[in-house]
């Protein structure tokens, strides 16, 4: 038996430890979100770490980084309620990348079909435009000869749906940011937000979307069409959508509130 003046000494050491095992052990009710990576034509290695730090600072999301996302099966997928997308096949990217197995393919939207979340941010749609199961499940993909963008620049994301769990309270924001024009843009869809592509811009010269909805089978699916680098992603209304997205995608209801949820405030001319 240690000597009574040591119990205290000892007693501070235990309590340390246990508190140290608490922390690096997952919150049980935490959001547990599957980030896919290692792949994209913009710079995932700076934007990946981001949404990571943007989801976590809050303190309801537990994220894990997958960076070979062609290994993914029923098993892998199973921990987690939600998939975000940060990876893509679109042009040359970083790395070669191949097809997905069609075990990675079934187990993929059945996560989603059989209740899980789906994300996509910016371009972590812009994968596989020959399987229309998987563009129906993003939203919205870049198209080939359709879609552009003009340099990145400053507008006005406009709240189209302040009735939808995502978007209700939050107010137009601005942001400097890319603007895509004339995604390719699945039917049935909720246009959560948009912005107005201005020709001087080298835009449409119209609304595009910029936040959407749907649901797929027994799950749900949120996209994020903003975000083209780590600095566009620091603006407080992408944060609060992505959040909000994200926790919506994982349960099907509305972020509870706190301080990170809450809308950013309307800037003061």
């Amino acid at each position: 038996m240690p000597p009574i003046h040591s119990l205290p000494i000892l007693l501070c050491l235990l309590a340390s430890l246990a508190a140290n095992a608490h922390a690096d052990t997952p919150d049980s009710d935490s959001i547990r979100v599957l980030l896919i990576s290692g792949r994209n034509n913009h710079d995932w290695k700076t934007t990946t770490p981001k949404l990571k730090t943007l989801l976590e600072a809050d303190g309801r999301f537990d994220v894990t980084i997958e960076e070979q996302p062609q290994r993914l099966t029923g098993d892998r997928l199973q921990p987690y309620q939600v998939i975000l997308s940060n990876w893509n096949t679109f042009g040359r990217g970083d790395k070669a990348t191949g097809d997905w197995p069609a075990q990675t393919r079934k187990a993929y939207l059945d996560f989603v079909r059989n209740g899980g979340g789906h994300v996509v941010v910016h371009a972590g749609s812009s994968s596989f435009a020959d399987w229309p199961e998987y563009q129906k499940l993003t939203l919205a993909t870049w198209q080939a000869g359709q879609t552009g963008h003009g340099p990145p620049h400053e507008f006005v994301v406009r709240i189209d749906a302040s009735d939808h769990p995502i978007t209700a309270g939050m107010d137009d924001f601005p942001i400097h940011d890319e603007l895509w024009h004339r995604s390719g843009i699945q039917d049935g869809v909720t246009v959560l937000a948009s912005a107005y592509s201005d020709p001087r811009q080298r835009g449409s010269g119209e609304f595009e979307p910029v936040a959407l909805a749907d649901t797929f089978g027994s799950g749900h699916s949120f996209t994020l069409l903003l975000g083209h680098a780590a600095k566009q992603m620091d603006t407080p209304g992408f944060g609060t959508l992505l959040r909000r997205g994200t926790y919506w995608a994982a349960t099907g209801k509305a972020m509870p509130k706190g301080s990170l949820n809450d809308p950013p405030p309307t800037p003061q001319p």
